[in-house]
């Protein structure tokens, strides 16, 4: 948008503090800094342009009241931060622009001190070397500010004890030495509060960082551990292990998986599992249950860890006559059946893992729960007789008879036929 009354394509004016610092973060910004090092950048340049002004004025009454010597050296500042400013620029190197402002800032207030006739006759235009070791901290480093510091202490020590032989008084009248004494304490005063602002900012912006990385990281850790489990981590357990004496696992498989992802595209196999499985994290969430893990198109949940619970049977049940409610309903995509088998007994679960974490359960219960679920039948809940001994109370359900299981030998199991209805 062009400013009125300036004509079309002619740059609107730019404030030239504003533009000599902008210009100088774009030197450096090409020759590819850290980002610490150009908020360093824009610091010194800000208080810079913050001085530069004052050390203008300065020069001026300075000249208007007699002391041309005096004035020449806020002027020769200026001139030099400006020089200084243009050379950044244009060769992108931010190192000497620093060391000659911080060179300059602590020496050059103490040559005028001296040249007005010491503390008092120059109103104690020296403290505008505290600007040094403050800004120091800041833009380079605390062994440099340190340094600066002690320099400055020394300088304050030389120019109070040391009167200078060329003059004990100068020019400037009373009141105006007086108001100097307040302009001086007032500037050095905006320049320090400004450096602390300009800190302040960044601990607060470094704090909120830190918090939302942490607040990231709470939340990846809990993707894959129960918040229990992500706390005994934090803790720095060497080994989490436990062991309990009964839980119930439910392993439940997409039938025919198979052939129906060899006609599908990579794009909808995977957005069908996707849709399949948040459905099922959603559920299993919502029961307080912990899901263990998908391997393929397989799904295990456990109930009774890492807390124990005494429903853990009946819930996972019920899990699992709406997860074939769900798979059944065509909302991932189109209508899919699974297979669910659940054993109920003692196990074993822990976490494995140094570089990547997982929270698993191991034990006879576990192996017998996916036999369940490999010797199941479509769309049906299959169960041990531990399990079925657990949910007769809840659910009505339908023996199959001994079955030979792979690995396990003769088993008696069932099939849930859903929940059992009160006798009015």
């Amino acid at each position: 948008m062009n400013t009125p009354g300036r004509p079309v394509g002619e740059p609107t004016p730019v404030h030239r503090g504003r533009r000599l610092r902008d210009a100088v973060q774009a030197g450096d910004a090409a020759a590819g800094d850290p980002p610490e090092v150009a908020l360093q950048q824009q610091l010194l340049v800000t208080i810079t342009l913050l001085i530069f002004p004052a050390a203008f004025v300065w020069g001026f009454v300075y000249m208007a009241f007699g002391e041309p010597r005096a004035g020449l050296i806020p002027w020769g500042y200026a001139l030099v931060s400006l020089v200084g400013l243009a050379t950044a620029r244009w060769t992108g190197r931010f190192g000497p622009f620093r060391t000659l402002q911080l060179g300059m800032w602590l020496v050059l207030p103490f040559l005028l001190q001296v040249e007005l006739g010491g503390f008092v006759p120059g109103s104690a235009v020296g403290v505008w070397a505290f600007c040094a070791p403050i800004s120091a901290l800041l833009v380079a480093s605390r062994r440099t500010a340190s340094t600066l510091m002690v320099v400055f202490a020394l300088l304050v020590v030389v120019a109070v004890l040391v009167r200078p032989s060329a003059a004990t008084d100068n020019a400037l009248p009373a009141w105006l030495v007086t108001a100097l004494f307040g302009l001086n304490l007032v500037g050095t005063a905006v320049v320090t509060y400004r450096a602390m602002v300009f800190f302040i900012d960044q601990k607060d912006h470094a704090y909120a960082l830190l918090g939302s990385e942490r607040a990231r990281s709470e939340r990846l850790l809990l993707n894959v551990l129960p918040a229990p489990i992500a706390d005994r981590l934090k803790r720095q357990e060497p080994v989490i292990a436990d062991r309990f004496e009964t839980v119930s696992v439910l392993f439940a498989d997409i039938v025919g998986f198979t052939p129906l992802s060899v006609g599908m595209s990579a794009e909808d196999l995977v957005a069908m599992l996707d849709g399949l499985f948040a459905r099922l994290d959603e559920m299993t969430q919502q029961r307080g249950l912990e899901k263990i893990r998908t391997i393929g198109d397989a799904y295990m949940v456990a109930a009774g860890v890492p807390s124990p619970r005494d429903d853990h049977a009946p819930v996972l049940v019920d899990l699992g006559l709406d997860m074939v409610r769900a798979a059944g309903d065509g909302s991932a995509g189109q209508p899919l059946q699974l297979r669910v088998g659940i054993s109920s007994g003692p196990a074993v679960a822990g976490v494995i893992g140094r570089t990547k974490f997982q929270y698993d359960i191991w034990g006879d219960t576990v192996n017998t729960a996916s036999r369940m679920e490999s010797h199941g039948v479509p769309g049906r809940i299959h169960v041990s007789e531990s399990t079925r001994l657990l949910i007769e109370d809840a659910y009505v359900c339908e023996a199959r008879g001994v079955i030979d299981v792979k690995g396990k030998g003769p088993m008696r199991t069932y099939l849930v036929v859903g929940p059992r209805r009160l006798e009015p």
